[in-house]
């Protein structure tokens, strides 16, 4: 077979690698992704998109498609933290979203999104090795007809915790590992138990089965029926023998870990209908981030540059944020027009965002263990949840929508994502969120003076003149990614300045 030259090749087609495709196809840059896998994985991971990154989907279209309700995203009244309740009623501007969406449907529909666009997606190849050099990557594969090469300007290793791509670069992934032995599975619960109200199973000798996760003396226990009838049941455990990896795990294994975290028998039975069903073990939770984001022509994203406990669901809302913040700037190396230093952005804009999960994350594994501390620990915890202020800042760490980026420009909404506002154009009313369809930036100027200054910019900026009753500000420059570049309140020759600083810094030199 012939060596193949591309711009940018994608190892992994989990939900990030294929995010990430469709991003790239978007702005022209149409990626060769590599699974070493024959088809999409029907094995059940995530059960659902939480926190800004539904907002990111909405900007792409893609909310509805995958499920959401007519109209705009709405918040959600509560959440958990640790296991613990959080009511979000009181807050004026709620960020926490949330969508279910099994993770083998959400890659089904990015694949498909991917396929559409004219991203070719390789099932059954597995990249076995590369080497970087100054103008691009030499990539070797193995398909299924044999091995055969591909040269890439760029590699994204989307390729998972374990990530070759990572490990091949040397880049080092530091952190920490907590002890515990965790068993999860799809089980069947007879009828017969279920409570009155339909929403639970009431257990003899325990009680209702309480909903998400459960901190015991003797161990966590998680419980949720996302689909009726296919209830799931977790547990872990972390004083218990070690289990070796190649012993398969069984639903009897979960049964005697039941008992000995709930001390009652839960009668659980094997999961009904076609599946895939979950049933898997666990031993410890990593806590870890790859030391750089980017060396050279290879880049991470997703669970290859972090990794940490599922609590919370917090994994592909950063993950799929990775790759809304890479993909515009990767498509701008490749066409030509990013200004010097775009591309390593990434690493400096995201990788305090995925320290600011790893320790919400270790914050709920630390508030889950046994023992008193832990216990009074929880005690305070729930305290500070119950009042506004402390369930507000719970919100936003979990939504991710405490991140602003240092984007070299002061005004309060520089470098947050930008608020949903209705912009009135002589075409119609729409959000600003579908003005973000096309992944391109987009200038809102609500006074009619700001579309000079970006004359020399209309190639990659889309100005739209338009009045807006909600407009926050006389005028915003929006990113790709949906974060405010610049903002004014008026539009004064300083703040025309600043407009024309913030469009070549982050969309290169004027044409």
């Amino acid at each position: 077979m012939p060596e193949i030259s591309t711009d940018v090749v994608i190892s992994g087609a989990g939900p990030n690698g294929l995010m990430l495709a469709c991003e790239l196809a978007l702005a022209g840059v149409r990626p060769i992704v590599l699974e070493r896998l024959a088809g999409p994985s029907p094995e059940p991971k995530a059960n659902g998109l939480v926190g800004q990154l539904i907002r990111l989907l909405d900007m792409r279209g893609l909310y509805h498609e995958f499920g959401g309700a007519p109209g705009a995203p709405q918040p959600i009244p509560a959440y958990i933290f640790s296991g613990l309740p959080v009511s979000f009623a009181a807050m004026p501007d709620n960020p926490m979203y949330a969508l279910f969406l099994p993770q083998p449907r959400l890659v089904a529909l990015l694949d498909k999104r991917a396929r559409g666009l004219g991203v070719d997606i390789r099932w059954g190849h597995e990249l076995t090795d590369f080497a970087q050099h100054r103008t691009g990557v030499d990539i070797t594969v193995r398909g299924p007809d044999g091995t055969y090469a591909i040269t890439g300007a760029f590699l994204i290793g989307a390729d998972g915790g374990k990530s070759f791509v990572r490990k091949r670069s040397g880049i080092e992934f530091p952190g920490s590992t907590t002890n515990g032995l965790a068993r999860i599975a799809h089980v069947h619960l007879p009828e017969e138990f279920r409570t009155t109200d339909g929403t639970t199973f009431d257990i003899p000798g325990f009680g209702p089965l309480p909903f998400g996760h459960n901190r015991f003396d003797t161990g966590m226990f998680a419980f949720a029926e996302l689909e009726r009838g296919r209830p799931i049941l977790a547990t872990t455990e972390f004083d218990g023998d070690p289990v070796a990896e190649d012993v398969p795990m069984t639903l009897d294994e979960l049964r005697h870990s039941l008992r000995r975290v709930l001390g009652v028998e839960v009668p659980i039975e094997p999961p009904r209908g076609p599946g895939p069903h979950a049933l898997r073990r666990m031993d410890a939770v990593n806590t870890r981030q790859a030391e750089r984001y980017r060396d050279g022509r290879v880049l991470l994203v997703g669970d290859a540059a972090h990794v940490h406990s599922a609590m919370g669901g917090p994994g592909l809302n950063l993950g799929m944020q990775d790759v809304g913040n890479l993909g515009w700037k990767l498509a701008a190396q490749v066409n030509g027009w990013a200004p010097l230093g775009l591309l390593d952005t990434y690493h400096s804009e995201r990788y305090p965002v995925g320290e600011r999960v790893m320790t919400s994350s270790l914050t709920q594994s630390a508030l889950m263990r046994p023992g008193p501390e832990a216990a009074a620990a929880r005690e305070l915890f729930a305290e500070l949840l119950r009042t506004p202020t402390g369930a507000a800042h719970i919100a936003h760490l979990l939504a991710g929508s405490d991140t602003r980026y240092d984007i070299g420009d002061d005004h309060p909404l520089s470098g947050r994502m930008v608020p949903d506002h209705q912009v009135v154009t002589p075409d119609g009313s729409r959000r600003v969120a579908e003005l973000l369809r096309a992944a391109r930036p987009v200038l809102l100027d609500y006074t009619g003076r700001a579309a000079d200054p970006a004359a020399g910019w209309r190639d990659r900026v889309d100005v739209v003149t338009a009045t807006s009753p909600g407009a926050p500000a006389a005028a915003i420059l929006v990113r790709p990614d949906g974060y405010v570049a610049w903002a004014a309140d008026e539009l004064g020759d300083d703040d025309a300045v600043r407009l024309l600083a913030a469009l070549t810094r982050w969309f290169g030199a004027a044409r």
